[in-house]
């Protein structure tokens, strides 16, 4: 997930792109089939929302929906409402941003802790994430709520530090954060910098999601 990303516009997925939250956060370029209307390229989309409906893989805004049509087709584009795709994941790109967290409003210190993924660059999914004070052994794993939001009902006291199971091609790798990422204090509403950049690209194994070229 990301507060802002210029060029990628929000959308919503199907259950199977969606995956009960893991896919929350991946990003995706999407054309429409009907080339005398749509651009080769199409755009590029985050997901952040799960699409309830069986009809569409995607749902875009109305923005990203016109963003396929070629220039001066806008209008026209626009009345289908309802097209055929293809789609590819792609790896999602922050510049210099790195992986962050933040402590959501619901959070409740010193026990309760839920925190959200932001800046998760690459092609990769979060699948595991534990939590410990700074400096110790004793992780606990805390649970996914939805999305990219995890929590713990049993935080650890002190300054904590982060690891997480993340995706890079078939096998998941951890990524640690061993220095103190949120401080004893920490505060709802803020975000931490965990100093650290995710950039592995996950080997899809679906059609068309793979990361062929198009042309």
């Amino acid at each position: 997930m990301a507060l802002n990303i210029n060029g990628v516009y929000a959308a919503a997925g199907g259950a199977s792109l969606y995956r009960g939250g893991v896919g929350c956060g991946a990003c995706f370029q999407i054309r429409c089939k009907n080339a005398k209307l749509c651009t080769t390229n199409g755009v590029k989309v985050m997901l952040t929302d799960l699409n309830k409906s069986n009809r569409t893989n995607f749902v875009l805004t109305n923005s990203a929906f016109t963003a396929m049509a070629r220039n001066g087709m806008g209008p026209e584009f626009r009345k289908f409402g309802l097209v055929d795709i293809d789609y590819k994941r792609i790896p999602c790109q922050f510049g210099t941003k790195n992986l962050s967290v933040r402590v959501e409003e619901k959070s409740r210190s010193p026990n309760y802790l839920a925190v959200k993924f932001l800046y998760q660059g690459g092609q990769t999914d979060i699948v595991a994430v534990d939590v410990a004070q700074v400096g110790s052994s004793n992780w606990r794993f805390m649970t996914r709520d939805y999305g990219p939001v995890w929590s713990t009902s049993q935080t650890p006291t002190g300054p904590l530090q982060f690891r997480m199971v993340v995706t890079g091609g078939y096998d998941g790798k951890w990524v640690w954060a061993d220095h103190p990422v949120l401080p004893a204090d920490w505060r709802t509403g803020l975000v931490y910098d965990m100093r650290v950049q995710i950039t592995d690209i996950a080997q899809e194994g679906c059609y068309p999601c793979n990361n062929r070229d198009w042309k």
